[in-house]
């Protein structure tokens, strides 16, 4: 089984939230290893934005089924590669599609941030 989500922002977007809402919008989409790794950017945040966008798609439930914070996108290795890492009900739904591999890429430009996921795995058979 393959799934994929896609999704674009704009940054002004988030840079409004922050200025409307400061810490309130900021805790209620990033965690605080994104926001550590983002340094708060607009532009930065923009893309995890997407990305938790894009893996909601892949798990066809949009982000009314998980909340922001159970996508978390890190750059916590070597190469600043961005990894994936799923909790609460987003980690829950993976599992229990049989999605097993995800990989994620984002990417911005002066004024927009994209992300595409992707997950593999095969359908758990049930009894």
């Amino acid at each position: 089984m393959l799934r994929c989500g896609i999704d674009m922002i704009e940054h002004e977007r988030v840079a409004a939230g922050i200025e409307r809402l400061g810490e309130r919008f900021l805790n209620r989409f990033f965690t605080p290893g994104e926001r550590t790794d983002c340094e708060d950017a607009p532009h930065r945040l923009a893309a995890r934005l997407a990305g938790k966008e894009a893996v909601a798609k892949a798990l066809g439930t949009g982000i009314g089924d998980v909340r922001w914070v159970d996508i978390e996108i890190r750059v916590d290795n070597p190469r600043k590669r961005p990894t994936l890492h799923l909790h609460g009900n987003a980690a829950k739904l993976s599992t229990e599609m049989g999605l097993t591999q995800w990989d994620i890429s984002l990417c911005h430009t002066n004024e927009y941030a994209s992300a595409m996921a992707v997950a593999m795995g095969s359908p758990l058979q049930t009894p």
